[in-house]
């Protein structure tokens, strides 16, 4: 099969399409025939070996995994002897280390699902690790509830089109700060109001949030703090720390600051599973959440597409098709 692969830490030039053998499924396996492959900010820092802190599990020298990619939508080719889930011909999405190629195997029980009825194989790929963080984010950590006030900072990103349509889903008041080339899509998918930060800083606006989900990370965890109602979260999933630690050094900022805070500042890691990937299945289904898509790459550019989003400001989702 068809795969990108790279053996050394660099740029997206660094990138090779390579023929490698199919990956093998034991009895609890599903293979899927990969149609569409999802780029997240995630595969430019495996790419590029930075935060240098994360090459202690990647690999100190270069790569101990060469492929890219993870979230993936597709058709089950086969499946292992144990497996009653799934069938081959099945349609599902969901995600795998390096879905940038034409197959990928999954555990039964991994994180893995039924594709969204109605939803092409691209619209289905962006779907997983940007949708489950939003999720997560607002769902487990804020707790959100109907008729608090959300401010999505990053709101035309693929983490932000997400947790615009999800935070409207669980019947909050939605602010979505984004440059002004955005503002009309933040605005199409459920905003309720939309700041643009070239006229607009978010922070000397006055108004108050219950849970700020800040995507860009381009203001101080203290001016952040100071937009919450008493009993608010404030939730980054980005932010500075250089190329040693990276958003690690804003986690580590937050949790010394949990220690004598009185608003909730959580941090959190992305819990890939198969019952989140249902839950939006239902979402999307009821029209409540759409995917937005704003390119779409052969897997021959897969360098290209991921160079797209290290440069920033892509609205929604960049995709790969195969």
């Amino acid at each position: 099969m068809k795969a990108v692969r790279r053996h050394v830490y660099g740029s997206p030039e660094v990138i090779e399409l390579e023929e490698v053998p199919k990956p093998e499924i034991g009895d609890d396996g599903v293979l899927v025939r990969v149609r569409a492959a999802a780029v997240n900010p995630g595969d430019w820092h495996l790419l590029r070996g930075t935060p240098y802190v994360l090459r202690a599990v990647s690999g100190l020298s270069k790569p101990k995994v060469p492929g890219l990619g993870a979230d993936f939508a597709g058709v089950v080719e086969a499946v292992g002897k144990g497996v009653s889930r799934f069938q081959p011909g099945d349609e599902v999405y969901g995600c795998a280390p390096g879905s940038f190629a034409e197959y990928v195997a999954v555990p039964e029980g991994g994180p893995i699902a039924a594709k969204p009825a109605g939803l092409t194989f691209e619209q289905a790929a962006a779907v997983p690790t940007s949708a489950m963080t939003a999720l997560q984010a607002l769902r487990d950590k804020a707790g959100l509830e109907r008729g608090q006030k959300v401010l999505v900072n990053g709101a035309a990103g693929g983490i932000g089109t997400f947790a615009v349509q999800l935070a409207k889903a669980f019947g909050a008041e939605v602010t979505g700060v984004c440059g002004g080339a955005n503002v009309e899509l933040v605005r199409s998918i459920g905003a309720d109001h939309v700041i643009d930060y070239t006229k607009e800083d978010f922070t000397r606006t006055g108004r108050r949030y219950d849970v700020i989900l800040d995507n860009i990370a381009n203001r101080t965890v203290g001016e952040c703090r100071r937009l919450l109602t008493p009993a608010g979260a404030y939730l980054s999933n980005s932010g500075g720390g250089g190329r040693w630690v990276g958003v690690m050094g804003r986690v580590i900022r937050l949790n010394l600051t949990n220690l004598f805070a009185r608003h909730t500042l959580p941090t959190f890691v992305t819990r890939e599973n198969a019952a989140d990937l249902a839950e939006l299945r239902e979402l999307i289904e009821a029209g409540e959440v759409t995917p937005v898509v704003e390119r779409v790459f052969p897997l021959a550019a897969v360098s290209e597409a991921i160079a797209h989003v290290e440069r920033g400001h892509a609205k929604g989702k960049v995709v790969i098709a195969l």
